[in-house]
C-alpha cells in the first residue's frame, strides 16, 4: 500500500504531512521513556511484516501489522509508522520522501482508531480484539488509500479499487495474526499490553 513518488497532488502530499506532523508531535509528546523498548519493538515488528509478501493473482501484497501497533501503542503508533516507513523508503524505495507524510497518515490513522475502538475490550477476549483491529486497521488503510488516489485525480481511480480488493484478504489474515499475537502476548509478557 506504499504510494510512489510523484503519484499523488500536491494538495494530498501537504494534507498527509500535515496530519503525519500533527500525530507524531502527539505521539512523541506522550512517549516516556519505559515506552522506548515497546516503541521499538512494534517498530521493527511493522518494517519486517513488509518484507513478507503474499501472492494474490497477478500481484502480491504484504502483511501490515498496523492494528497491533495501533491496540498498543495509540498515539505512539504516528512515529513508530513514520519511522519504518521511512526506513523502507531508504533501503528499499518502498514508497517515497515526499509521499512519506500521506504514506504515514494511511497506515497510522487507522491504528489509532483502532486503539480508541477497541483498547477497552483488550482484556475481555484478546484474540477477538486483535482480530477486529488487525482487520479494521487493514481495511480503513485500504480506503485511505483509494482516498488518496481519488483526490490525486479520476485516472487512479481504479488502480485505487484494485488496491483496496487485493488488500481484503491481508484484512482477514492481519486479523488473525493480530489475535495470535496478542493471546500470546497475553500469556507471556502481559506487561507490552499495559500501559
Amino acid at each position: 500500500m506504499h504510494i510512489s513518488e510523484g503519484v499523488l497532488s500536491g494538495k494530498v502530499l501537504g494534507v498527509g504531512a500535515l496530519i503525519t506532523i500533527g500525530g507524531t508531535f502527539i505521539g512523541i509528546k506522550n512517549l516516556k521513556f519505559e515506552d522506548y523498548p515497546k516503541v521499538s519493538l512494534l517498530t521493527s515488528a511493522f518494517f519486517v511484516a513488509s518484507l513478507i509478501h503474499i501472492p494474490i493473482g497477478p500481484t502480491s501484497t504484504h502483511l501490515v501489522l498496523n492494528g497491533l501497533c495501533g491496540i498498543i501503542l495509540g498515539w505512539k503508533s504516528f512515529p513508530c509508522i513514520l519511522l519504518a516507513l521511512f526506513l523502507q523508503a531508504i533501503l528499499f524505495q518502498f514508497g517515497g520522501l515526499t509521499s512519506l507524510g500521506t504514506n504515514t497518515a494511511n497506515m497510522a490513522i487507522p491504528a489509532v482508531i483502532s486503539y480508541y475502538l477497541f483498547r477497552p475490550f483488550l482484556k475481555k477476549n484478546y484474540f477477538i480484539t486483535g482480530f477486529l483491529s488487525g482487520f479494521f486497521s487493514i481495511s480503513l488503510s485500504c480506503l485511505s488509500v483509494f482516498l488518496s488516489l481519488y483526490f490525486t485525480g479520476s485516472f487512479f481511480k481504479n488502480f485505487g479499487k484494485a488496491i483496496f480488493f487485493a488488500h481484503l484478504p491481508i484484512a482477514f489474515i492481519e486479523g488473525i495474526i493480530t489475535g495470535f499475537i496478542l493471546s500470546f502476548l497475553s500469556k507471556t509478557k502481559k506487561e507490552i499490553l499495559e500501559g
